[in-house]
């Protein structure tokens, strides 16, 4: 190679399956750990929680971490019509996943809601990697111990606002409703997506009480994404907001590996015009629950889950 020659950081060397597979998007490993993270300068550390075990439909969302990193080798870091360079905009690394405790949802939680703090402490964001949507709460309750008065933000087909499922309060239908236990402000929360046929009276009667704004599947018909997003940004303000995106919001011909397929449900440009309303705002924390890659031999689902990953961090301040 000549000593002149120009070297495009954000082009491919090789074949883009290539290298050792495990981290998302290629990058580098830093543990989580307030210190090393600190030491890495990072702003953004991804975490895995493999979990599934509070599922009450289909399972395997405890492989979504691993198909997600997988089918993340088919993106850059870099978007040319934007031109934004997320290698440059932000220092991310890869830390690893939450180890699961089987059978014990209790101690598995106090585990997650640990390392997600750990990654807040050493001055990094966390995006965690889901698993059924109960990983949300280890998430917010790390984020509720370390920011006052935070906003919330769901993307859902459902309002995920039961108490308990059969007892089990950690369950992943309710992950909003441990949020508001933690210390997140009901008023300051928004649900986006919300339709179809599996959400039962009492989550809404909750939401309601509760003083959320829901705006439904109906409403980004009728008003378009860009009004949506910008209704959503005025309701959390400038607090600082965990972000969680349940895949299945998406209508099952774009996710349909996810343990509750949304027939009718939201499109992904949609999703993406709705997220990129939200560019003002301090994005705190983030998730990206409930990919099955097991029920979806497409991997359409995975390959949807990291553009998702991709546009959230874009606009990250």
């Amino acid at each position: 190679m000549s000593s002149t020659t120009v070297i495009d950081e954000t082009m491919w060397n090789g074949l883009i399956h290539a290298g050792i597979a495990g981290t998302i998007f290629r990058l580098p490993y830093v543990a989580a750990d307030k210190n090393a993270i600190a030491a890495a300068k990072l702003d953004v550390g991804f975490l895995g929680f493999p979990f599934d075990s509070t599922s009450i439909s289909r399972t395997g969302a405890n492989y979504g971490p691993r198909g997600i990193r997988e089918h993340s080798s088919l993106f850059l870091t870099y978007n040319a019509t934007s031109d934004i360079d997320l290698a440059k905009k932000l220092k991310m690394a890869d830390c690893g996943d939450v180890p699961v405790v089987p059978g014990d949802v209790t101690a598995t939680m106090e585990k997650a809601a640990h390392m997600a703090g750990e990654i807040l402490d050493g001055g990094a964001r966390p995006f965690i990697l889901g698993g059924d949507h109960s990983v949300t709460i280890g998430g917010v309750r790390a984020f509720a111990k370390r920011r006052k008065n935070p906003g919330l933000i769901l993307f859902d087909t459902h309002f995920d606002t039961a108490d308990n499922v059969g007892g089990l309060k950690d369950s992943h239908c309710c992950p909003i409703t441990r949020a508001v236990d933690a210390g997140f402000d009901p008023k300051h929360t928004v649900l986006i997506g919300i339709s179809g046929w599996l959400n039962p009276r009492s989550e809404l009667e909750y939401a309601k009480k509760q003083g959320m704004t829901v705006l439904s599947l109906d409403d980004v018909m009728r008003d378009g994404p860009q009004a949506i997003g910008r209704k959503a940004a005025a309701v959390v303000g400038d607090r600082d907001v965990y972000l969680t995106i349940d895949i299945d919001a998406l209508d099952f011909t774009v996710a349909p590996g996810t343990c509750v397929p949304t027939a009718g449900g939201m499109l992904l440009r949609e999703m993406f015009a709705i997220i990129a309303e939200f560019k003002g705002l301090k994005i705190g924390a983030a998730d990206l629950v409930e990919v099955a890659p097991s029920l979806d031999v497409t991997k359409t689902t995975q390959i949807a889950a990291c553009r998702i990953i991709l546009e959230t961090l874009s606009i990250l301040k």
